[in-house]
């Protein structure tokens, strides 16, 4: 087998399907799962212009090199690979690419889904939206799990580590409340 493509998870510029490997490496495998997070124009009810990405990269990188192996391990697939872009990003470009191959769709599709998930969930990449009539926030990442999590308990979860973030980055520099993510 040839050797796998070595590719930076946290990336500062436009993201291509050219970074992950094909699947003819992968003989094995019959089945692509393939997500592509784009931008999007608005935002509970408000228009978006543009978004900002900022990640703490070097623990964002680490982070996503583990989830994509217990991924794998978990499924039983070949590959799982995700990249998520950080920087200034305009409507319509991507800022995630998941890809999992595996022996079928059910397990690409399975893997896929997780990577993107869990990502999301996990990694610290922060996103700041800026919108058509000048006003900006920090906004929380999206669950669309289906693992019996209720949504209420999920969006209160979810609130309260976007608590953590939203007054972690307004703190000042001598301020002695340290944030950290767990590893």
């Amino acid at each position: 087998m040839e050797q796998l493509k070595a590719f930076s998870r946290i990336q500062d510029t436009a993201l291509t399907l050219d970074s992950f490997d094909q699947i003819e490496h992968f003989p094995e495998c019959g089945g692509i799962g393939v997500f592509v997070g784009t931008v999007r124009n608005h935002h509970e009810g408000k228009a978006v212009k543009a978004l900002k990405y900022t990640s703490y990269a070097p623990v964002a990188e680490k982070m996503i090199r583990q989830i994509e192996q217990e991924i794998q391990h978990k499924y039983g697939v070949s590959y799982v690979r995700v990249i998520h872009r950080i920087g200034a990003l305009n409507i319509g470009e991507k800022a995630i690419i998941a890809i999992a191959y595996a022996a079928h769709r059910r397990e690409a599709f399975a893997a896929c889904e997780e990577a993107v998930e869990r990502v999301k969930h996990e990694v610290p990449v922060w996103k700041e939206e800026f919108y058509l009539d000048g006003s900006s926030q920090y906004v929380e990442g999206c669950c669309i799990r289906k693992d019996g999590v209720d949504e209420e308990h999920a969006h209160h979860l979810v609130n309260a580590e976007y608590d953590k973030h939203q007054h972690c980055h307004h703190a000042k520099e001598n301020d002695p409340l340290i944030y950290q993510w767990p590893l």
